[in-house]
């Protein structure tokens, strides 16, 4: 049997979206109906705000942390977080976990170097996208970066936490998004990392100017390889 995965969710709809793809593609891997165990353990999104908006980023990894012991307990294999913004605790996160994680960021990353990307437009919340949860890893690859403007960026920031997170999704966010992610293509972006796990609820493929990296489904794909993957190096 493939390796118990713990989700340490953060934000109701990216952990949902996260969480269907995981079942989703494993029954395309493993065959009809069939995943890896999942477990699921969050704190609500206002617990998580409390701390984010003081920048108490020890707040935020203790959240984690209690959610990490709670999916060990559970049975979980190791853990992902299918939310970019509270990777900034990661650092803090890493040492007292009880399990291994995998980083949303290197996924993201890793996937970018696959496929041949060198300059990225990072897309998310105002508080990630003003950290270095993405440049260092993008970095770390020889990859080059690009952040919203700070109107863009508070722009972006409301719809995510004002609509996205609520599973509210209007055609004025597509758009803003849209002309955000056009501009940075004009200025030499050649793909969007959407690095907030409600983004790809109305950004893709198809209505991007860039090519996207989809930072939640990226995640649970490497979270089901690497459930698949340990259970064959186990036996």
């Amino acid at each position: 049997m493939p390796r118990p995965i713990g989700i340490v969710a953060c934000s109701a709809e990216g952990a949902s979206l996260c969480y269907r793809t995981i079942c989703a593609e494993g029954a395309q891997v493993l065959g009809a109906h069939n995943h890896p165990e999942i477990t699921m353990h969050t704190y609500s999104l206002a617990e998580y705000e409390k701390s984010i908006d003081c920048g108490d980023w020890q707040g935020v990894a203790d959240l984690m942390l209690s959610s990490a012991n709670k999916l060990a307990k559970a049975g979980a294999g190791f853990l992902i977080c299918p939310d970019n913004t509270i990777h900034q605790a990661f650092p803090l996160v890493e040492p007292q976990s009880p399990l291994p994680w995998l980083h949303i960021a290197e996924v993201v990353a890793a996937e970018a170097v696959q496929r041949g990307f060198r300059r990225l437009a990072i897309t998310g919340t105002r508080w990630l996208v003003e950290s270095e949860v993405y440049p260092e890893k993008l970095a770390a690859r020889g990859l080059d970066y690009l952040r919203p403007r700070r109107a863009e960026c508070e722009e972006i920031h409301r719809i995510i936490v004002d609509e996205l997170v609520y599973g509210v999704f209007r055609p004025a966010a597509v758009e803003t998004f849209q002309r955000v992610i056009g501009r940075m293509k004009d200025a030499g972006c050649d793909a969007v990392i959407l690095g907030c796990t409600e983004i790809p609820l109305i950004m893709n493929d198809e209505n991007s100017p860039l090519p996207t990296l989809d930072s939640t489904r990226l995640l649970a794909r490497a979270a089901l390889r690497r459930a698949i993957q340990e259970a064959k190096t186990s036996t």
